[in-house]
């Protein structure tokens, strides 16, 4: 059975292997081998403001981490996206969808539940937190669990990461229940 908790640093190392395995073992299904290599270096970061702000989460079974994810009341949408002046700044709740952030699941523990697991969680804390809509960019391994869980479509991207290397995305909103 798996525990699902809020990350803290401690976990960071952690996380960033699990990331990283993530990307190298699913993205090969959907993205070619460059496109891989690049988003091992630039999405499968931690990005350690979303565990200082109490709104990651880590997934354990067996005292592993097998999956992570969370969400943010920042504006910085993906970690891909590079640094900008705004990532920092507050969104505001009335107005601005929560983000959804940093998804991964280890392989072997994909299609169990996990990944929806954590969009609850994620969902209630910005729920909690006066926010009435989630967004998300998804990269095309997440899209079938952005669609079952009630997420759609808002508009189909080339995500562009540092490097000029791009994946193909999908920009992605829902209601919060």
């Amino acid at each position: 059975m798996s525990r699902l908790r809020l990350a803290t640093l401690e976990d960071a190392d952690a996380i960033d292997v699990l990331m990283k395995a993530s990307i190298r073992e699913i993205f090969p299904s959907f993205y070619d081998e460059r496109q891989t290599r690049a988003s091992i270096r630039f999405i499968a970061s931690v990005d350690r403001t979303l565990i200082e702000d109490g709104t990651y989460f880590v997934a354990e079974i067996d005292g592993e981490l097998v999956a992570c994810g969370g969400w943010s009341r920042r504006d910085k949408l993906y970690t891909g996206s590079g640094d900008a002046a705004d990532d920092a700044r507050r969104l505001d709740p009335a107005t601005e969808p929560a983000r959804v952030r940093a998804m991964f699941t280890r392989s072997d523990w994909t299609r169990r539940g996990l990944g929806t697991q954590i969009l609850e969680a994620c969902e209630a804390a910005a729920k909690s937190a006066g926010f009435g809509t989630l967004a998300l960019m998804a990269t095309m391994p997440g899209l079938q669990l952005y669609t079952r869980y009630g997420f759609e479509v808002i508009e189909q991207v080339q995500i562009p990461m540092p490097d000029g290397t791009t994946i193909a995305g999908a920009s992605m909103q829902k209601p919060i229940r």
